[in-house]
């Protein structure tokens, strides 16, 4: 990913600009040590300030992040998820649930620490195979296999799976109709579900993009202008999110300039040689 080096290259700067301080913080600077819960972060992400940060770059994301307000790290990865073809027709409700306007009802007490995060909707795989593991008394084995059944919609293996977990519910002290109807939300929602450890991922570098553009915003945009050096029509568009946000962006100068987009010792982001055409 283009984003790992764009991360990469913004701590660089960050640990130079420490070095040059003479701050001790110089070599202690990590991505691994960022608190997930920085609400100055949210706040950027809620006001749609998305230029440069991983997966919430387009015009729809901008929107999503301005309608759902995400405030925790748990809505960073249930957008990600809901972001594509399919779950987007959940977005609505999704949004409703979370701000108050709809009410979360579980159709069992069991599902709340399931679909918690997630305000009562299905969007993970994993919720599905913890539902038949807690619900219909599934290994977790078994579970898996009754999320490959449902993503692949075989018809016999599907009415197969459906006696094995009503079944599995009623011994767990469901009645049949809400078993029959719990499985049959599962079966609808694992057509299109996402898996969480994938969501996860991807949300945590969405994350560090924007918790650098919160916290070092010219560290990070000198990086992610370095990493567009011969996309004019990006660098233009970069340059307008700086002036945007007031950062100091230097013209282009011979005896300070480096091939890449720098931040010299007064937070001023020097324009990239690298950057001008035919150079």
């Amino acid at each position: 990913l283009r984003t790992l080096t764009i991360l990469d290259r913004a701590v660089g700067y960050i640990r130079q600009s420490h070095e040059n301080s003479g701050s001790a913080a110089a070599q202690l600077f990590s991505l691994e040590t960022l608190p997930l819960d920085d609400e100055a972060t949210y706040a950027l992400m809620r006001k749609g300030n998305a230029v440069g940060i991983f997966q919430f770059e387009s015009r729809g994301m901008i929107d999503l992040l301005q309608k759902a307000k995400p405030d925790r790290f748990e809505d960073i990865i249930a957008l990600v998820a809901l972001y594509r073809p399919g779950p987007m027709d959940l977005i609505p409700e999704f949004i409703d649930r979370k701000h108050g306007r709809k009410t979360i009802e579980y159709l069992d007490p069991r599902l709340e620490p399931i679909l918690g995060p997630t305000y009562g909707i299905m969007i993970y795989q994993e919720q599905v195979m913890q539902i038949a593991q807690v619900i219909g008394g599934y290994s977790l084995g078994s579970a898996d296999l009754l999320r490959r059944a449902m993503g692949k919609k075989k018809v016999e293996e599907m009415a197969q799976q459906r006696d094995i977990f009503v079944s599995g519910a009623i011994n767990n002290n469901l009645s049949e109709d809400k078993a029959t109807e719990l499985f049959g939300l599962m079966e609808k929602f694992a057509g299109y579900g996402f898996n969480k450890s994938h969501s996860a991922a991807y949300a945590l570098v969405s994350y560090q993009t924007a918790w650098l553009k919160t916290r070092y915003p010219a560290h990070f945009m000198a990086a992610v202008m370095s990493s567009e050096l011969d996309n004019t029509d990006k660098i233009v568009v970069f340059v307008d999110d700086c002036k945007r946000m007031k950062l100091s962006l230097r013209l282009p100068d011979v005896n300070e300039g480096q091939y890449l987009f720098t931040v010299n010792a007064n937070g001023d982001i020097i324009y990239g040689l690298g950057a001008i055409k035919g150079l």
